[in-house]
């Protein structure tokens, strides 16, 4: 049975073959949903990222679809959900406000950020506030910014999630 797609999308630094994008994406397809794994090592800019992600969610039109991104793959995941519908977001230490880049926003019905207490480039106050004003679901972890070491609760998390976007 397939519940739709799960798009998950890596950072910056990153690629599709990451630990953290790889493990969720082996859940999400455990749990009936498809996967995609985009390629964004090649740009650089969250424009041109934002641009591939979008074709991707264009691709998989009249699907359940579900946004996951982590970092540069959370921000231009919260962005695409403005302009495409989405089941939900799980986003992994997003950059909720990045020097002379677009606002960031999202639209979904579930969302979730997973964030470090010791995060080095987003700080963590800046999370929970943006979290708090919207009431949107925070999970804070006593981890950096790579998160490694919070991936088993990140993963069984990420599980709950997908449940929830799979009801109606």
């Amino acid at each position: 049975m397939n519940k739709g797609t799960v798009i998950l999308s890596h950072g910056l630094e990153s690629g599709p073959n990451a630990t953290k994008v790889s493990r969720m994406a082996a859940l999400a397809e455990g749990a009936g949903w498809r996967s995609e794994r985009p390629d964004y090592s090649d740009l650089s800019a969250p424009q041109g990222r934002l641009e591939h992600l979008l074709e991707r969610c264009a691709a998989n039109a009249g699907r359940s679809l579900v946004l996951v991104g982590s970092s540069m793959g959370a921000y231009i995941s919260a962005l695409a959900s403005l302009r495409v519908p989405v089941n939900g977001l799980f986003l992994l230490a997003p950059p909720v406000a990045l020097p002379n880049a677009q606002t960031f926003d999202l639209a979904a019905p579930r969302s979730v950020i997973v964030h470090g207490w010791a995060d080095e480039l987003i700080p963590a106050p800046l999370v929970c506030s943006y979290a708090q004003v919207r009431g949107i679901e925070l999970l804070m972890v006593d981890d950096g910014h790579r998160l490694s070491a919070s991936l088993d609760r990140i993963c069984a998390h990420f599980q709950l999630f997908l449940k929830e976007c799979a009801s109606p």
